[in-house]
């Protein structure tokens, strides 16, 4: 924790025990569960949780954007689209890099970029 740094983010979840499980599958997250409708993930470079929701967070809707990096960007990929994540941007290239754009099961969208993609 340091002095007016960003420290926590919560995000909606439609369906916990499938966030949970895609989080778990891809990138090999940990919970700690506080009651049905809460749930919590830390050392993930930011700490936070999902709470039960109808909504999602999507940028389409103004929502802002997590942005995960991989050192493979193709093989990140694949590990989403197997655990029932859904490709909604194909990778592109952006200055600096390469990035592609994905929900999760409860509909949350998420972008994962790479320096190191090779077209």
């Amino acid at each position: 924790m340091q002095h007016e740094k960003l420290h926590y983010v919560e995000l909606p979840a439609v369906d916990l025990a499938a966030t949970k499980l895609f989080f778990q599958q891809v990138f090999n997250w940990s919970f700690v569960d506080y009651g049905p409708q809460y749930t919590a993930f830390s050392d993930q470079g930011l700490d936070g949780g999902f709470f039960q929701a109808d909504l999602c967070s999507n940028t389409q809707h103004g929502a802002a954007l997590l942005i995960f990096y991989s050192e493979q960007l193709e093989q990140t990929l694949k590990k989403i689209s197997a655990a029932g994540g859904s490709i909604v941007k194909p990778i592109f290239s952006f200055p600096g890099g390469h990035r592609f754009h994905f929900t999760e099961p409860s509909g949350n969208e998420f972008a994962v970029w790479s320096d190191k993609y090779l077209e």
